[in-house]
């Protein structure tokens, strides 16, 4: 059984197209070294991107109809950030199967959250395109699904403080901080408005009745514009 074959019985899907799963596990890194290689798989990680987002959203809408739509966003956003996808990829050992050049072999690129997370994302790409938007819910719903109950019991989809530090101390190195802008209101009807800074950029703003509130706004502001740089 080849390496390819073996992923396949994981996922449990067999290619019609192997091409296409060859070049989801085509890292940019691997092109210099091998000419007969054309195309990484930098467009089936965008086309896998978007899939991921429909089916996560068609999965939590389906299931959790008590949800109202910024509880499914924020569970959402719980389910696709780089963590949960590099996590999903290292179940199915996705990094021995991704091809990459020597150096980033040699630094440690099979393990990288980003690198993982963009090669979970071209593989549901590439599944796409081989079968079908069906199929790729056949795939997703069971990984995605036992996630977000374990999310939603531990509210973990509530704190974006805590999703914050750790995307921000992963990618950027760096802890964010808190300020707080503007205070407005009676004092039994306060809003505070608080920025989210990261390495001395703002990253978001959000308003509460408390500081404690406006915080989690903030982050929460703040995590969705890094969503829109997922596996990065």
């Amino acid at each position: 059984m080849t390496d390819l074959d073996a992923l396949q019985q994981r996922i449990g899907h067999y290619f019609h197209r192997p091409d296409l799963l060859r070049r989801a596990l085509t890292h940019r890194s691997s092109l210099n070294e091998n000419p007969q290689l054309t195309e990484d798989n930098e467009r089936l990680e965008f086309l896998g991107d978007a899939v991921i987002d429909f089916v996560a959203t068609a999965v939590l809408f389906e299931q959790f109809p008590e949800l109202d739509e910024g509880e499914l966003t924020r569970l959402r956003s719980a389910l696709v950030r780089t963590e949960q996808l590099s996590r999903l990829a290292r179940s199915f050992d996705l990094g021995a199967a991704v091809l990459l050049g020597r150096g980033e072999a040699e630094t440690g690129g099979r393990e990288r959250d980003a690198l993982l997370c963009a090669a979970f994302e071209a593989l549901v790409g590439a599944l796409y395109l081989d079968a079908d938007v069906q199929a790729v819910g056949t795939f997703l719903e069971p990984l995605l699904l036992p996630v977000a109950q374990e999310t939603l019991s531990n509210q973990g989809h509530l704190d974006d403080k805590s999703r914050l530090q750790e995307w921000a101390q992963s990618a950027l190195g760096a802890t964010p901080h808190y300020a707080t802008i503007a205070k407005s209101g009676p004092d039994h009807a306060k809003e505070f408005t608080v920025e989210a800074i990261i390495a001395k950029q703002r990253y978001g703003v959000g308003r509460g009745s408390s500081k404690q509130q406006a915080e989690q706004a903030a982050a929460r502001a703040a995590l969705d514009r890094t969503e829109a740089h997922r596996c990065r």
